[in-house]
């Protein structure tokens, strides 16, 4: 589902409803399966059988023991399936996914052309759209390999205003249209943080990166509260179909956590979510108000996190460089903030009891971040900021004298696996030879102890998780490229990749005692898959199909 007329919303929304009016009852065994979990101590072992009261499991073991044991309760055949623990993506923006379905997209569009058409035909099928929004292209995908202009934009779309976001969501390419509205000109400045690409004779082109991008997206009109409502719905079914039962939600607005908790209340929310508070600012004032929220609607909310972004993206050239880029000499990224202004978010924060979760790609903004975060063990006490679990989002551009600092500071490294095998086409060009060593070093990581969230940043990458596990295991493409693995040294085994999207993606947000593993007194949070995620040849994790999802002991999604 992509495109949708105002007639078909209130059907698609009856849709996604009639799908959660599967088996609520959370009393059951569920026997005949082909189970995996990890234990607390991270040791894999398998079971034929788990018993479920109230949602929450009771015990688990052979097929067997269990039945006999639980008589009582209501047996559901498995059919053989492999079962696993709900799979939780540890970086996500729920509702940017929502909201894809709802815009152009343009994802994965492997031209220049092929983008322009598509754009046009989409503001040919909405002709009254006051503006044409949109995002997903990559011009590492297209022949040029370079940013495209307003002038290309103009030749389809020229009497209205278009603004289309680039994969990462950390550039804009928007029309004359826009650019006017706006009053971006050859006279406006760049600002902290943001970058106006300019053309030889000083011509904004109509490409704007990272805190650039606001004063054209500040004009764009809101969405109406049907529309809102629908994305969430629509995120929510795409989440639940793919086993993903826990999200960490990164940057989450007022608004946004008020319709949150409606849907917990209403019974619609089918996925739990960990929200990250959007920055220290006036929203985080209101927000942050009552303090860190541990749960909310018997586990399903919990608002004890902030997310900040330190600088830009790889793929736009934002990423804060200690040196030039490699294929761009001179130019060295953007950090978003001062040491001192960083310094003092995160202090604003974790003094309330926050845990930080900070964005950094780059490997200055990760130096300086790593400051930022000695700054407040320095000013809060160590072991205080030890317990709030602090993470850096990303870290995929790391000094390799600052990774093990990792350790030292007591952080979490948010790893994105998709990310490494989406960018090895241009991560070296961007970097070069030697700091390539410190990127998407997830095994450097982990010989330390550092502990991996695993996520996939959809919408910027795919919602699939099994993706995210694939990229993980074998740092390939579909096709199986390059051989043996992109650096193939970091690949992470089934059962670190497994750990990484359950145990210590829960661990991640204070949620290792209630998810992340499947053992008494935790949420029956489980999910059955057509494959064995163990057995089967490497190359087919990523072909791997959800049959149920399962959320404190409900059945929210059947293939069937």
């Amino acid at each position: 589902m992509k495109l949708y007329s105002l007639i078909l919303l209130p059907l698609i929304s009856l849709f996604l409803i009639s799908c959660d009016t599967a088996e609520r009852s959370g009393d059951f065994v569920l026997h005949n399966v082909n189970g995996y979990s990890l234990q607390q101590d991270g040791d894999l072992f398998q079971f034929e059988a788990i018993a479920v009261r109230d949602g929450k499991i009771v015990d688990i073991g052979t097929e067997t023991a269990i039945l006999n044991l639980f008589q009582d309760l209501r047996r559901v055949d498995g059919e053989g399936h492999t079962l696993l623990p709900g799979l939780i993506d540890a970086h996500a923006h729920v509702m940017n996914l929502g909201i894809r379905e709802l815009d152009l997209d343009i994802t994965g569009i492997r031209s220049l052309d092929e983008t322009l058409e598509r754009i046009e035909q989409f503001a040919d099928e909405y002709p009254d759209r006051e503006w044409i929004t949109g995002r997903g292209w990559n011009q590492v995908l297209w022949e040029e390999n370079e940013f495209p202009t307003a002038a290309d934009i103009d030749r389809v779309v020229s009497d209205r205003p278009v603004y289309l976001t680039r994969v990462d969501g950390h550039a804009a390419w928007v029309n004359t249209k826009a650019l006017e509205l706006a009053g971006i000109d050859r006279d406006t400045p760049d600002v902290q943080g943001g970058t106006i690409i300019r053309d030889e004779s000083g011509e904004a082109t109509g490409i704007l990166i990272d805190v650039s991008m606001y004063p054209v997206r500040n004009l764009i009109p809101g969405r109406t509260e049907e529309d809102i409502e629908l994305a969430l719905e629509l995120a929510i079914y795409e989440m639940k179909k793919m086993g993903i039962t826990s999200v960490h939600d990164a940057r989450t607005d007022n608004e946004t956590w008020n319709l949150y908790k409606k849907f917990a209340d209403e019974g619609r929310l089918k996925t739990r979510i960990y929200a990250m508070v959007a920055g220290t600012g006036s929203i985080f004032d209101v927000m942050a108000a009552e303090g860190p929220i541990e749960s909310y609607s018997d586990d399903l909310l919990a608002l004890r996190s902030v997310k900040i972004s330190a600088d830009g993206a790889l793929g736009s050239r934002g990423a804060a460089l200690l040196e030039d880029y490699h294929d761009d000499p001179g130019n060295r990224g953007l950090l978003f903030f001062d040491q001192d202004e960083l310094n003092n978010m995160l202090l604003k924060g974790a003094s309330l009891g926050f845990q930080m979760n900070v964005h950094a790609i780059g490997d200055a903004a990760n130096r300086q971040l790593l400051n930022a975060y000695q700054f407040i063990n320095e000013e809060l006490g160590e072991e205080s900021q030890k317990e709030l679990r602090h993470r850096i989002e990303h870290a995929q551009v790391v000094a390799l004298e600052d990774i093990p600092r990792f350790t030292e500071l007591n952080l979490i490294a948010s790893m994105q696996p998709t990310h490494a095998t989406s960018d090895m086409n241009m991560a070296e060009e961007r970097v070069g030879p030697e700091r390539i060593k410190g990127a998407y070093a997830w095994q450097t990581f982990l010989d330390q102890s550092t502990i991996i969230a695993g996520g996939s940043d959809f919408p910027v990458e795919d919602v699939n998780p099994f993706y995210g596990l694939y990229s993980a295991v074998t740092r390939q493409d579909f096709e199986g490229m390059p051989p043996g693995g992109w650096y193939s040294q970091h690949r992470m085994s089934r059962i670190e990749a497994l750990r990484a999207f359950t145990l210590d993606a829960a661990y991640s947000a204070h949620q290792e005692e209630i998810i992340g593993t499947l053992e008494p007194g935790k949420w029956a949070d489980f999910i059955l898959i057509d494959r064995d995620f163990f057995e089967i040849d490497a190359s087919q994790i990523w072909q791997t199909e959800v049959l149920e999802t399962w959320v404190a002991g409900e059945k929210v999604y059947s293939r069937n």
